[in-house]
């Protein structure tokens, strides 16, 4: 189903259904279209407009984490799948500097038994998703 904004040639604004496109220019061209109005027959498509549902606003849960992740791209460097190992390293030589990629969870249970304070994000970094 498609649904047409028309209008008829005394500017009578309407809308109808049709089951295709071909099947409203099949009418059409058979005069079977008329004014929803004043019934004329000379009828024509008008401009439409794409129905675009609006974007809800963000919840707060979204807005903390976008900030979140903000804070953590602008203070922490990506390290991506050597996430594990640079978090070893960086403990082992008694460094204290953020980092942030990803690790499995075999990994990450390794660093926490071994004291290395880890935790999970709740977004993937913008270098994985591009």
């Amino acid at each position: 189903m498609i649904r047409y904004a028309l209008r008829c040639k005394e500017g009578h604004d309407f809308e109808s259904w049709f089951a295709s496109a071909d099947a409203y220019d099949a009418l059409s061209a058979k005069r079977l279209v008329s004014c929803a109005v004043c019934g004329v027959e000379d009828v024509s498509k008008a401009l439409m407009a794409p129905k675009v549902a609006p974007r809800a606003a963000p919840t707060e849960m979204e807005r903390k984490i976008a900030e979140l992740r903000r804070k953590v791209e602008a203070e922490a460097t990506y390290v991506g799948p050597r996430f594990a190992a640079e978090a070893r390293a960086i403990h082992e030589a008694g460094e204290s500097r953020p980092i942030y990629g990803e690790a499995n969870a075999a990994e990450a249970r390794e660093l926490i038994a071994d004291g290395i304070p880890v935790a999970p994000l709740p977004f993937l970094p913008k270098a994985r998703t591009n």
